[in-house]
Order: C-alpha cells, then sequence, then structure tokens
C-alpha cells in the first residue's frame, strides 16, 4: 500500500506521516526533505532554490521521479510506503491520497512556533524570518510560486481537494487525532 500526504503549510503532514509510520509499520518518504537537501547541496534556501526551479524544471521532476519511483520499489518489497509530497497524488495515481489542511493563520502560527526551535530552523532551511507576518508573507509566496510551477510543468492544482480520496482539516484537532482518522479510512479502504 502507499499512501501519499499533500495539503497546507502547517497543517502538520509531518508530524502526522512520522505517527503513522510508526503505527503501521511504514516506510515514510519526505519529498520536502528531499528538496530541502537539493538547496543544500547547491548553496540556497528552499525558497531560493523554488524561485530557480521557476526555470529549471528539473529540480521538481527529477525529485518528484524519484520519490515515486522510491515508493513502488518499496511497495513490491511488500512495505506499507508513506509519500508526502504536494504532487506525489499526481505521481503515485495508485496511491491512497490524503489532504491535510488547515486554517492559514494557524498554519502559519505553528511553523512560527517550530521556527523557534534553532535544530527545526536548520532542518527547515528557510529564509531567516524575524516575524510572525513576514513568516505569512514568505509563506503566501511560496504556495503561489509551488502552484504556479505544478500548473507549469505538470498540469495539475495540488490545492484542489477533488484530488484526493480523504481530506482532514486539522485546524482544530490535534496530529494523533488525524491520524486517527486516516488509519480508520486505510481499514474501511482496505476492508470495505
Amino acid at each position: 500500500m502507499i499512501i501519499t500526504i499533500s495539503g497546507t503549510p502547517g497543517s502538520g503532514k509531518s508530524t502526522i506521516a512520522k505517527i503513522l509510520m510508526q503505527r503501521l509499520g511504514a516506510e515514510r518518504i519526505y519529498v520536502g526533505g528531499l528538496r530541502r537537501g537539493l538547496a543544500k547541496v547547491k548553496g540556497m534556501t528552499l525558497m531560493e532554490l523554488n524561485e530557480y526551479a521557476k526555470i529549471h524544471p528539473e529540480t521538481d521532476v527529477e525529485v518528484d521521479e524519484l520519490a515515486a519511483a522510491q515508493a513502488r520499489k518499496l511497495e513490491r518489497q511488500g512495505k506499507i510506503v508513506i509519500v508526502e509530497g504536494r504532487t506525489q497524488y499526481h505521481f503515485l495515481p495508485e496511491s491512497i491520497k490524503v489532504y491535510v489542511k488547515a486554517d492559514f493563520d494557524e498554519g502559519a502560527r505553528r511553523i512560527w512556533k517550530d521556527l523557534q526551535d534553532k535544530a527545526t530552523e536548520q532542518e527547515r532551511n528557510e529564509a531567516k524570518i524575524t516575524s510572525l507576518e513576514e513568516l505569512k508573507q514568505e509563506i503566501k509566496m511560496r504556495e503561489e510560486n509551488d502552484a504556479f510551477r505544478y500548473r507549469k510543468y505538470y498540469q495539475i492544482d495540488h490545492r484542489d481537494e477533488t484530488n484526493y480520496d480523504l481530506v482532514i482539516d486539522t485546524t482544530q484537532i490535534t496530529a494523533e487525532q488525524a491520524a486517527r482518522r486516516i488509519q480508520e479510512y486505510l481499514h474501511k479502504a482496505i476492508r470495505p
């Protein structure tokens, strides 16, 4: 089984994916981590890489294709695979597709809280942000940049909730509760 998780910034996608990974004994592929690693190799922040990607599609396409190929390989080995990436529902149409969303202000607040931890800040490889308001502007720019690239390279809108099998709003619930809902959905999907 392959489960793809997409969604909005700060909705808890990574936390939910990690919870599911433990509960299901699954492998996790984190496309954002692959892109952040690529940015570091190129000496860029993630935002700089995303800007660069507007005219260098290979920075998106190669990472997305690699993640999908890795997921299929792990599945063939009999493993449950969780692929966290905004476009992976498109690259893995056979997957169970989950979209996790949260209110914009709540998502930004969660990211801001995470950025106060120096280890998380370094891991995220974001530009230096000095306020919540500045972060909100950065998130909006990144979201528009991402949507532009995905339309241009793949002709998709990752924000269209009709692309997904399950949509969960985490604004008022914990990642633990969201993971439980996904597990309930998986149980029904596997045993109709």
